[in-house]
Formats: C-alpha cells, sequence, structure tokens
C-alpha cells in the first residue's frame, strides 16, 4: 500500500510521521479522509479529533483546529498546538486535565482583575474624597 509523509507543525513542535497509509479529519463540510496520491488542496480544521494511520496502529490528534494541507504527495497540518496519543482515552482524559488546569488559571486572572479593579475604584473614591479630582 501507498504512503505518504505527515507534517506536524504547532507554535512550540515540528513533526515529520514517514510511512503513513491513512488520515482523518474534519472540517466544515464533515469528516473526511486521504491516502496517499490524493489531489493537493487546502482546508480549515475543525476543533477535535483527527486520526492517522502508519502500519497497522492509529495515532488521534486532539487539536483545536488548524490548516491542512495536502501538496505534492504529503500532507501538513499547522495547529496552535496538539496532543497525540494511540489510545483515544487517554488522550482524552490529558486533554480533560490540560482543560481544567487552563480553566482555573483563567478564573484566578478573573479574581485578580476584579481584585485591581476594586483597589482602583477605591484609591478613586479616596482621591475624590480629598477634593483632587473635579
Amino acid at each position: 500500500m501507498s504512503t505518504f509523509t505527515l507534517h506536524l507543525h504547532s507554535i512550540t513542535a515540528a513533526q515529520t510521521v514517514a510511512g503513513v497509509r491513512s488520515l482523518v479529519a474534519r472540517d466544515a463540510s464533515g469528516s473526511f479522509g486521504i491516502q496517499a496520491g490524493h489531489e493537493d488542496f487546502m482546508t480549515a480544521l475543525d476543533f477535535g479529533l483527527a486520526r492517522y494511520r502508519c502500519e497497522d496502529a492509529w495515532r488521534y490528534l486532539a487539536l483545536p483546529g488548524g490548516i491542512l494541507r495536502v501538496a505534492g504527495g504529503a500532507v501538513w497540518l499547522f495547529t496552535r498546538r496538539y496532543l497525540e496519543d494511540s489510545d483515544y482515552r487517554r488522550l482524552g482524559a490529558e486533554l480533560e486535565a490540560q482543560l481544567r488546569a487552563e480553566e482555573a488559571a483563567l478564573h484566578e486572572t478573573r479574581v485578580s482583575l476584579r481584585q485591581m479593579e476594586q483597589q482602583l475604584l477605591r484609591r478613586l473614591w479616596e482621591l475624590e474624597q480629598r477634593g483632587r479630582l473635579a
């Protein structure tokens, strides 16, 4: 069976996977598959899972969308970040853990902004009481 090379690129990493037999992803039109010899094209991927197969094993990619380009017998996938694993359940658990950590960090940022806003309002009120603001 013919194969192609998959080039994965994120903000922090680049990976080349040779010997890919097929790739399945999703864009606005729905799920689609790519095999060696596919016509050249480009599409914007949706948030979710993609998968590719080397030999007889599937590898899963969780990604927040991205750009997929097929050209010259190779496939390039560009995304802000991605998680990769051979077990989609483990990948889902890892993704969930990362989302929880991001939510916690976002909550801390909101609390910090709220505190800064309260301090600013308190300082403005104090200045007004002293007659420094008209």
